[in-house]
C-alpha cells in the first residue's frame, strides 16, 4: 500500500478552485458508480454548510455537525482511477478523527452510499461497524418499466390538498418538517435556508409540493409531500423520487402519509416528455428499521433497490 500524505483540512470555505475540485470528483465517481458518491447535504455542503473540508491528492471529504448534539456525519470520495491504493481509507480515518474534535458531536459515523465493495472494504480495513442503514426503495411507474396501477387517491371530505403557493407556504413546512422529524439527525431541525436551498434550486417544481390541510381550519398545515424530478444523465433514465413525506404528530392516525404519497406518485407518474412518460421509476428513501413507514411502501408496491450504509468506529 502506498502512503499519502495527510489531507488538508479546511474550516473555512473553500476556494473557487477547491470546489470546482469536489464537485468534479463526485461527477466523475458517480458515472463510474451508478450512484452519487455524497448525499444532498454533503453536496450543497461543499460551498457552504460544511463544519470541516477535507483534500487529499485524489479525494475529497467533508464534516457536517450534528444540529443537537449526536454524531457529526462524515461523506467522503476518491476519484475511481485512484481507488485501491490506500488513499481511500487515509482520507476517512483522518474525516472521522476530524470530526472526533467538532464540539457537541458523539461517536461521527461516515456514510457509504449504495454499499459498493470498495467502502465495504475500508470500512474492514479501518475496523468500522454498521450503526445504521438507510434503504432505497424503487417502484415502477410506466408500463414499459412493469408498473402495476396505482391505487386511486381516496377522496376526502375531512381533508384539502394543493400545492406549494411561494414562500407564505414556507414556515407551516418547517414547522410540519420539524415535528415529524424531530428524531432524524439530517431532516430534523431544518431552518429557512434549507428551504431556500431547495426552492431555489434547478429541479424545484411548485406543482410537485403537495400541502395538506383540515378543511375547517385551511391555515394549519397537517402534512406535506415534496416530490423530486432526477434528470437524465447519459444512459440513465430520468427518476422520479418521494423526496420528503412529513406528517404533523398531532394529526397521525388520520391516513395522511398514504394520501400524499399517492398524491405526489400519480402527478409524477403523469409527467410527459417529447416521447411519451417522462419515468419509469420512482424512488424512495427510509430508515431500516422504520417498520411502520416500510409496511406503508411495501403496500404501495415499492421495493428494495439498494442501501446505504453509516459506519462508525467500534
Amino acid at each position: 500500500m502506498s502512503e499519502h500524505r495527510e489531507p488538508r483540512i479546511v474550516a473555512d470555505a473553500l476556494s473557487a478552485a477547491d470546489v470546482a475540485f469536489a464537485r468534479d470528483l463526485c461527477e466523475r465517481a458517480e458515472r463510474v458508480d451508478g450512484i452519487a458518491p455524497l448525499a444532498e447535504q454533503a453536496r450543497f455542503a461543499i460551498s457552504s454548510g460544511a463544519d470541516l473540508h477535507l483534500l487529499s491528492e485524489h479525494g475529497y471529504a467533508n464534516v457536517i455537525a450534528a444540529r443537537d448534539g449526536g454524531a457529526a456525519m462524515v461523506e467522503a470520495v476518491v476519484d475511481p482511477e485512484f481507488r485501491g491504493r490506500g488513499e481511500g481509507r487515509a482520507l476517512v480515518d483522518a474525516a472521522l478523527s476530524a470530526a472526533e474534535g467538532v464540539p457537541g458531536s458523539e461517536k461521527p459515523q461516515v456514510w457509504a452510499h449504495g454499499d459498493l465493495p470498495a467502502a465495504t472494504f475500508v470500512a474492514a480495513a479501518l475496523g468500522l461497524e454498521r450503526a445504521r442503514e438507510l434503504l432505497q426503495l424503487r417502484r415502477p411507474v410506466s408500463v414499459e418499466a412493469g408498473a402495476q396501477p396505482l391505487p386511486e387517491i381516496p377522496e376526502r371530505d375531512d381533508i384539502v390538498v394543493r400545492t406549494y403557493a411561494g414562500p407564505a407556504d414556507d414556515a407551516e413546512i418547517l414547522r410540519v418538517n420539524n415535528d415529524a422529524f424531530s428524531w432524524h439527525p439530517e431532516q430534523g431541525g431544518w431552518t429557512q435556508a434549507e428551504i431556500d436551498e431547495r426552492t431555489g434550486a434547478d429541479w424545484f417544481d411548485p406543482a410537485g409540493v403537495f400541502l395538506a390541510f383540515d378543511s375547517t381550519d385551511p391555515a394549519k398545515l397537517l402534512g406535506f409531500h415534496w416530490t423530486k424530478i432526477h434528470p437524465a444523465v447519459g444512459d440513465e433514465p430520468a427518476l422520479g423520487e418521494v423526496y420528503i413525506v412529513g406528517v404533523d404528530s398531532a394529526a397521525q392516525g388520520r391516513g395522511l402519509g398514504s394520501l400524499l404519497t399517492l398524491a405526489g406518485l400519480h402527478y409524477m407518474a403523469a409527467l410527459t416528455d417529447d416521447d411519451g412518460p417522462l419515468l419509469k421509476e420512482v424512488e424512495l428513501y427510509v430508515e431500516g428499521d422504520n417498520a411502520a413507514a416500510l409496511h406503508t411502501y411495501e403496500r404501495l408496491g415499492f421495493t428494495r433497490y439498494t442501501a446505504d450504509i453509516a459506519y462508525r468506529r467500534a
